[in-house]
């Protein structure tokens, strides 16, 4: 990859109660492709302060807090139990419409839908969300148009991923879109990320 490429920057939002694997699988995913020369520059930002916990415990700082964070190309709003009470706080939902207006794709995992959804990024668009909030999803985007049977749902530069693991899925989608296959590939290949989950599918 040459190296004047231009450099497309990440940011991934993280608050409490957000769930771990939904910002830490894109993170990975992002982060492996850089690592293997893919022009991105990656990076988190906790809100309303750098230092949160996660939905599973995990204690996390963010590089930066949400009043002093870098604009992004890409924005990551992941889910979690967090999603719920930040669905419902105007002060973020503002901050999050503005942060994501300056980017040139908005992405959430999970539940990060609902607040993409509150933000007004998905009227009219189609979206995913994990499977046990569809309801909650509804409620928070009724002008969305709800796709339950996919992993990740692309509609223009709106890009959201079922829940937790699909994640990696739709991240990986993202870096071969705007890198190429070959980087994807090989960005999956360096993650050994080939699911054989031992129990199949869900039903």
């Amino acid at each position: 990859m040459a190296e004047t490429a231009p450099r497309t920057s990440v940011a991934i939002v993280v608050f409490d109660g957000v769930e771990e694997l939904d910002f830490v699988g894109p993170w990975e995913v992002f982060t492996m492709a850089a690592q293997i020369g893919a022009p991105l520059d990656v990076f988190t930002v906790g809100w309303p302060q750098a230092a949160i916990r996660c939905a599973k415990g995990l204690y996390v700082v963010a590089d930066h807090a949400f009043s002093d964070a870098p604009m992004a190309d890409v924005v990551v709003v992941p889910g979690g139990k967090g999603t719920r009470p930040l669905s419902e706080d105007t002060t973020f939902i503002d901050a999050l419409r503005t942060y994501l207006a300056a980017a040139k794709w908005q992405t959430s995992v999970c539940t990060g839908a609902a607040l993409l959804g509150k933000a007004g990024f998905l009227d009219g668009k189609h979206a995913t969300t994990n499977r046990s909030a569809f309801e909650f999803f509804r409620a928070a985007a009724p002008n969305a148009l709800l796709v339950e049977d996919l992993r990740y749902v692309r509609d223009g530069t709106v890009l959201t991923g079922a829940g937790v693991s699909a994640g990696l899925d739709m991240a990986l989608w993202l870096v071969g879109h705007l890198f190429g296959e070959d980087v994807a590939r090989s960005t999956q290949t360096f993650m050994e990320y080939f699911p054989e989950p031992p129990y199949g599918t869900a039903s």
